[in-house]
This record gives C-alpha cells, structure tokens and sequence, in this order.
C-alpha cells in the first residue's frame, strides 16, 4: 500500500503516513496500490488500473464526527445519533428504551441513555468512524 498523499510505500494498517505525517488515505495524487502519481479527480490509476474512488476518508457529504458524538452524549438516550449516522433500525430502538422508561419507572432509559453516552464517546474518540452506508466520518 502506497500513500495517498505522498506516495511513500506504507503498511497496510499505518493509520498515518512516517513520510508526510499525514492520513495516508485521505490524499488524492497517488496512486494506494503502485504509487504512481494521478490526477485528483481520477477514478482509476492509468498506471496499475486500480479503482481509486473509495479510497478517500472524507468525501463530499461525509456525516460529521463531532456532530455524531454529541448527539450521542447529549440525545444518544433518544438514538438521535444513530438517525443521524443511518441506522434506523438501533436507533428505533434506543428510542423505545428510552420512552419505555415511562412504564419501567426509569430503568430502561438509564439504559438507553448510558448505552448513548458510551456510543457518543466512542464516536469522539474513533472506535465507531463509519455511517451506514460505510462511509468514513469527517473531522
């Protein structure tokens, strides 16, 4: 694997380029399979032939990542956050916890909402960094 930005070889798992510091998935003129160099708009390498659409981490549209985490910290007991990031079905679910407090006298939604704030901090932090359609969460 090759650096998106620099086009220094890199491990597969780097989660940061040692050439240029950077994301070395976020860049756009190199190539991520041979390193040739390439247009930032191209959608394949004319070198190698590999497709280089979804190699970005942060395309036009990407869900904001501080957004997602504090909708879960301050509404995650409601799933505000899961709407937020695609996932309707959990976040239908943590709705229900978090109402069906009102015949629980509170316990399900301590649950929904202690089951928000970990995801909220978990987003923050990076463990969850997709939506759900897969698409990587911007800074």
């Amino acid at each position: 694997m090759h650096c998106r930005n620099c086009g220094k070889e890199i491990a597969g798992a780097a989660v940061f380029c040692v050439g240029c510091g950077s994301d070395p998935r976020s860049g756009n003129r190199f190539c991520w399979n041979c390193g040739a160099e390439s247009q930032p708009v191209a959608q394949v390498c004319v070198q190698c032939g590999v497709s280089l659409a979804g190699q970005r981490t942060a395309e036009a549209g990407a869900k904001s990542r501080l957004a997602a985490g504090l909708l879960g910290i301050l509404l995650g007991g409601l799933g505000i956050h899961r709407f937020y990031l695609g996932y309707n079905g959990i976040g239908i679910a943590q709705l229900a916890l978090g109402l069906g407090g009102i015949f629980t006298c509170g316990i399900t939604s301590l649950a929904s909402w202690l089951w928000g704030l970990i995801e909220g901090i978990m987003i923050l932090t990076g463990s969850i960094d997709k939506d759900a359609q897969g698409q990587r969460l911007r800074d």
